[in-house]
């Protein structure tokens, strides 16, 4: 029955009632009751004073059939909702990494948005962490849906260096179905941050409309082979080197110490395919995060000799890595001005103690 202002009317789930004064969109009613305060409620729950009984008796009825349908429909939306096709190939877990710059047009100010990617029939329970120091700091948990990728996060390109470290965690299953056991898997993957200065390295891809750096983390089932050793294996090799030193030190020389020098040449036209669009600062930048990362890979070979070019310019550069020398790496390093016969004044010479 419709119900116009002014009419009295009853609430069918409470007691009370009023009169009608005024619509709120098409499903609610303001009634105001014997005391002038307004009430807002809904029409459905609204009958006009004064009809049969047996006639409220099957708006009631009306009204929860209603209601049931409502709620069954919400319910058949919310099952079909994670109703998707399946494929053969899903059933094996192939599951990457993305990386999109957010600014394509301006690539060496653009931040970047993270994504995992998710081409199976299974729901994954992820972790994504990254490490510094150290010590690892979840970034984000949840689930994501069968053959579908989720955002993760977007940073800058300034933090770079807190991203050569990646791990994900993930745990596989289906919903309301059987399906076949997959082991949970903790993939750590090193990421070779100079590729985000790279904009040919950013391709076509079949998950994104946008250019994008892939990185696999389970490939038909198998997880990327991590690039890390682990504790156990570093131990392993320690006591077969015992050994093999004792049984056969009689019959072979002492290996020659590793010693080597290494060059690494730090101007930017060396590490990034062009510098178009980078600030003096930004160069900077990012020619000290590889001296870094040259620091980092070497700092437990002994006597390993490195040379950074710098080359001899305004000495901003040369400057930058003595600092960082004298602070970061002074208990782990010593320095020099290397060969001048070789270099000129334009390189640093970096001894591992």
């Amino acid at each position: 029955m419709k119900i116009n202002i002014g009419d009295k009317v009853r609430f069918l789930n409470s007691t009370g009632g009023g009169t009608v004064t005024a619509f709120h969109g098409k499903n609610q009613a303001f009634v105001e009751d014997e005391n002038g305060f307004e009430i807002p409620v809904l029409i459905a729950e609204c009958v006009v004073a004064g009809v049969p009984e047996k006639q409220t008796a099957n708006k009631e009825t009306a009204h929860y059939k209603a209601v049931t349908t409502v709620q069954k429909e919400e319910k058949k939306s919310e099952k079909e909702k994670f109703m998707f096709v399946e494929t053969a190939r899903g059933e094996q877990l192939n599951v990457s990494l993305a990386f999109l710059p957010t600014n394509p047009k301006s690539f060496m100010q653009s931040a970047f948005e993270t994504y995992v990617i998710n081409e199976s029939n299974y729901f994954l329970f992820i972790n994504y962490m990254d490490c510094k120091n150290n010590s690892w700091k979840s970034k984000f948990s949840g689930l994501i849906e069968p053959d579908t990728k989720i955002f993760i996060e977007e940073f800058e390109k300034s933090k770079l260096s807190d991203y050569e470290r990646i791990c994900v965690q993930l745990v596989a299953f289906k919903k309301n179905k059987p399906f076949s056991l997959k082991n949970p898997a903790s993939i750590e993957i090193r990421l070779n941050t100079v590729k985000f200065y790279k904009l040919h390295c950013f391709t076509k891809n079949d998950y994104f409309d946008e250019d994008a750096l892939i990185f696999p983390l389970i490939t038909n089932d198998a997880p990327e082979k991590q690039m890390l050793v682990s504790a156990s294996e570093i131990r392993e090799a320690i006591n077969s080197k015992k050994e093999n030193k004792t049984s056969v030190k009689q019959v072979f020389k002492k290996p020659e110490k590793e010693n080597k020098t290494i060059e690494v040449d730090l101007h930017i036209n060396q590490l990034t395919d062009t510098a178009a669009g980078m600030s003096n600062a930004e160069i900077l930048e990012y020619q000290i995060s590889e001296f870094h990362k040259v620091m980092k890979e070497n700092r437990s070979r002994k006597g390993r000799e490195i040379v950074f070019i710098h080359g001899k310019g305004e000495g901003v550069l040369r400057a930058a890595i003595e600092k960082e020398l004298k602070t970061t790496y002074k208990n782990g390093s010593r320095f020099q001005d290397a060969s001048f016969r070789e270099y000129g004044f334009g390189a640093t010479m970096v001894i591992i103690k």
